[in-house]
């Protein structure tokens, strides 16, 4: 089911964006992670929202249509193709998202004001930073406010972000609450596994390591995946 934005957030701020990675696994979604080089501007960011995407095409006004467009709680999501010869988001674009009340940024590119951005506080996750802005003016594509690409993954506005010291993952905003349900499991269930392992029990021993080391000997095919099913030990899925 589709959330609220402070629902969203709450029930977010509890997990991981591994969590909801794994749970995907679990529930059978596409796992659309923005490339590993995206990396949040001020480590220990958070942020949890619904798309709000749109394309640089080298002028800021296309982001303060975007920013105008967006809903409070929802996340900038900007499409620069990965470029690395200019950046495309500075400090004035995050105070006036951060004005309206979005959650933060993603930049498929490079932004700069690096220190002021960090000193505004809003979540921004980007590839980088590089001084120089853009110094090109191309054509608005069609689709320039309706979806952005941020890696091989096109997102819209039917899409979440979640984003942490890991990287962002994009979900589908109707399964948002399916999908946090199920990575609380996950992440109970690994709670209970690094109690234990304090405690004095292996995780070799929690997951029968022994057993399965047994049983591919006698059947080659089996994974550890399948043995995990069968003791109820999921660590990878």
């Amino acid at each position: 089911m589709s959330l609220d934005p402070h629902e969203l957030r709450t029930r977010f701020a509890s997990l991981t964006a591994a969590h909801v990675a794994d749970a995907c696994l679990r529930a059978a979604v596409p796992v659309r992670c923005a490339p590993a080089a995206v990396r949040p501007v001020l480590p220990g960011a958070r942020l949890a929202g619904r798309v709000a995407p749109t394309r640089h095409v080298g002028s800021v006004d296309i982001f303060l249509e975007a920013i105008d467009r967006a809903a409070p709680g929802d996340v900038l999501v900007v499409d620069n193709a990965g470029r690395t010869d200019e950046s495309c988001v500075g400090d004035l674009v995050v105070l006036e998202a951060q004005a309206a009340g979005l959650a933060g940024a993603v930049v498929w590119g490079l932004h700069r004001d690096t220190a002021d951005i960090r000193a505004v506080g809003l979540p921004v996750f980007s590839l980088g930073a590089i001084p120089t802005g853009p110094q090109r003016l191309d054509a608005r594509p069609p689709l320039a406010l309706q979806s952005a690409a941020v890696g091989e993954w096109t997102v819209d506005a039917e899409d979440v972000a979640l984003g942490d010291d890991d990287g962002v993952l994009f979900v589908p905003a109707r399964r948002a609450g399916e999908l946090l349900t199920l990575a609380a499991s996950i992440r109970d269930a690994e709670r209970r596994q690094a109690e234990r392992i304090r405690a004095g029990v292996a995780l070799r021993d929690q997951v029968r390591f022994a057993a399965y080391l047994a049983g591919r000997v006698e059947d080659p095919a089996l994974t550890f995946r399948a043995h995990l099913r069968t003791v109820g030990g999921a660590i990878e899925e």
